[in-house]
């Protein structure tokens, strides 16, 4: 069994190369420009992971890694452009830095070469890889939608808030698992076990993002600090702060978001504080977390082949940026 380490490491040997033409270079570099923003690479890699449960991997668990990959970063552009994000991974966005009409359209070619990668996938497993990229595709664009109408909400329900979270974060990483499992021959059981756990890790993942938005170190994040807060973005944490605070604290944060005030990002997370928002956080991270790992039990496989994939959860669960 191969590590996450050697995974990524063999994805990115391939996929760190230019994916755009060079002529019209005002569209393709800034297309290009992202990827050089590089992350883990966490979803492509989860392919490569779930392939490798059941089978060798091959060019196919490539082929859809960078699909997905080039997909996650199209969603990036318009997410950053939408959320008006000065930084990414600590660097210049790219519609801070080339412009928002270069960003759509930069968004729009990537998500066409997505499609060309997804292509090349072997006849046997591509209407199935298919089907459930475009399903996960359409599913990330609705939970982008939910939450930009949640910023014209008064009030968003914690059941409200983890379907949008779940259609726009946690599906990608459930689909990219899912198909590793197809490409690696699984069975159906299998794959919705697989696709389970992806889902609730990344529910896990987004509770701690929301954390880290609020209480990480901006030198190690990457992103502005309070970014959410700043933005009204009506995070976990907030809609905890708005069920459990005081009807005075409550008032407070009415004015904060109506006035924004220089000091909106202290006075909220002094609310935070008061309703015990970080300890409560922890508390439902660690829950999805448990969900997420009692799926990957489930999967009929034995637990040594499963290691790499535990590790890849707990390391997500113990991340600062």
């Amino acid at each position: 069994m191969q590590s996450f380490q050697d995974f990524s490491q063999q994805f990115e040997e391939r996929f760190n190369l230019r994916h755009f033409p060079t002529h019209t270079p005002t569209l393709y570099d800034p297309a290009q420009y992202i990827l050089g923003i590089k992350g883990k690479r966490i979803r492509p890699v989860c392919v490569y992971l779930a392939n490798e449960l059941f089978e060798s991997v091959n060019d196919d668990a490539y082929f859809a890694g960078a699909s997905i990959e080039l997909f996650h970063n199209f969603s990036l552009i318009h997410d950053d452009i939408m959320d008006k994000a000065p930084l990414r991974r600590g660097i210049e966005t790219v519609h801070h830095k080339y412009g928002e009409n270069t960003a759509l359209l930069a968004g729009d070619v990537m998500f066409v070469t997505a499609y060309e990668n997804l292509s090349k996938v072997s006849a046997r497993y591509l209407p199935r890889c298919i089907s459930i990229f475009n399903k996960t595709a359409k599913e990330v664009c609705e939970g982008q939608q939910l939450d930009m109408d949640f910023e014209k909400k008064e009030q968003v329900s914690f059941d409200e808030y983890l379907n949008m979270i779940t259609l726009k974060t946690s599906v990608l990483v459930a689909a990219s698992l899912q198909i590793g499992a197809v490409i690696g021959g699984a069975g159906l059981g299998n794959q919705d076990h697989l696709y389970e756990f992806g889902k609730n890790l990344g529910i896990a993942f987004q509770v701690q993002d929301d954390y880290l938005d609020a209480y990480g170190d901006a030198a190690k994040t990457g992103k502005q600090l309070g970014g959410d807060i700043i933005a009204n973005k009506k995070t976990f944490l907030m809609i905890h702060a708005r069920e459990f605070c005081t009807p005075t604290a409550n008032t407070e944060l009415d004015m904060l978001i109506k006035n924004n005030p220089s000091n909106k990002v202290e006075k909220v997370l002094e609310i935070f504080n008061d309703c015990n928002v970080s300890q409560w956080s922890t508390q439902l991270k660690e829950k999805y977390y448990n969900i997420a790992l009692k799926h990957l039990d489930d999967v009929a496989v034995l637990s040594p082949r499963k290691i790499e994939l535990q590790k890849l959860a707990a390391d997500l669960m113990m991340r600062e940026k």
